[in-house]
């Protein structure tokens, strides 16, 4: 979904709406794998065979900072290339090991992979053999990717295509619509209205779509964590650990167990200690997200 509203014949009309204007906590990965400030065409150095403009990507970004103040910094890794067939994303190929290196090179500072935005499938309503096969081929990019990112429940929010290149569009909506797999939702931009050329969304379809995408993602997003361990939870819970000295031992607050690496008395020695804000925020975050890891 590299994005072609506001162009017409290959031109971009240049035109920016509000909800996709710069702002510092919207960043990008450049193809450089840089970390700058988002703007558009969000895909320009990413998609440079063709003539970008307005996507999904920074209505996206924008919409859930509108909505969710709980995230500081959003950062966007634009990897899409127009005109792609999903045979062209499978893991060899060029098109995957770019979007895994670039992957990557996103977490290398310690940010984290919230979800892939796919949008992608006109190409394959071309040919009626690409179109049957498209569920099968999306499904194994998927598994394909979330094990290479190591990451088994990596939400994906694929869109439905509102339009396609050949005579197979309903095949592959109904591949997609139809994709079975854990934490991967589908967002239909059927009736959205396209550009002149009846392919590409328009430049108000690309804002409404990435608001669409912001409301999908941000209801897979637990509800704020209390600074209290859930009195329901009564086991033990060994990926919430705690830095100590050399010791490793259960710990209960307020009946509630986990492990930790020593007692917290070892830290703050010359004060007496009780329940603090850290096991109940860290059993809530596990909870909500099993894929987590270890919270140190």
């Amino acid at each position: 979904m590299a994005g072609r509203g506001g162009v017409i014949n290959n031109i971009w009309d240049g035109i920016i709406p509000p909800e996709c204007q710069p702002n510092p906590s919207i960043l990008r990965l450049s193809a450089a794998l840089v970390w700058e400030e988002a703007h558009e065409p969000l895909h320009a150095d990413i998609d440079f065979n063709r003539t970008c403009g307005v996507g999904p990507g920074m209505p996206f970004a924008s919409a859930v900072l509108e909505r969710d103040s709980r995230f500081g910094i959003v950062g966007l890794v634009p990897c899409a290339v127009g005109g792609t067939g999903v045979s062209e994303w499978l893991r060899g190929t060029r098109l995957y090991d770019d979007l895994v290196r670039r992957a990557g090179a996103a977490l290398e500072n310690g940010g984290t992979i919230r979800a892939i935005l796919w949008y992608q499938g006109e190409r394959d309503a071309v040919d009626r053999k690409d179109a049957e096969m498209y569920k099968q081929r999306l499904e194994k990019f998927i598994l394909d990717l979330r094990t290479d990112l190591q990451s088994s429940l990596l939400p994906v929010f694929q869109v439905a295509l509102a339009s396609g290149q050949g005579p197979f569009v309903e095949t592959v909506r109904q591949a997609q619509l139809g994709i079975n797999l854990p934490n991967v939702m589908c967002v239909d931009a059927k009736g959205l209205p396209l550009e002149p050329d009846n392919l590409h969304l328009s430049t108000p379809a690309q804002v409404r779509l990435g608001e669409m995408l912001a409301d999908s993602f941000l209801q897979t997003i637990p509800t704020p964590i209390q600074n209290y361990a859930p009195r329901s939870f009564k086991g033990k819970n060994s990926l919430v650990i705690t830095i100590s000295v050399d010791e490793k031992e259960e710990l209960a607050e307020n009946s509630h167990s986990s492990i930790r690496l020593g007692r917290r008395t070892d830290i703050d020695a010359n004060k007496a200690c009780g329940c603090g804000v850290g096991l109940g925020p860290g059993n809530g975050m596990v909870f909500a997200n099993l894929e987590f890891g270890p919270l140190l």
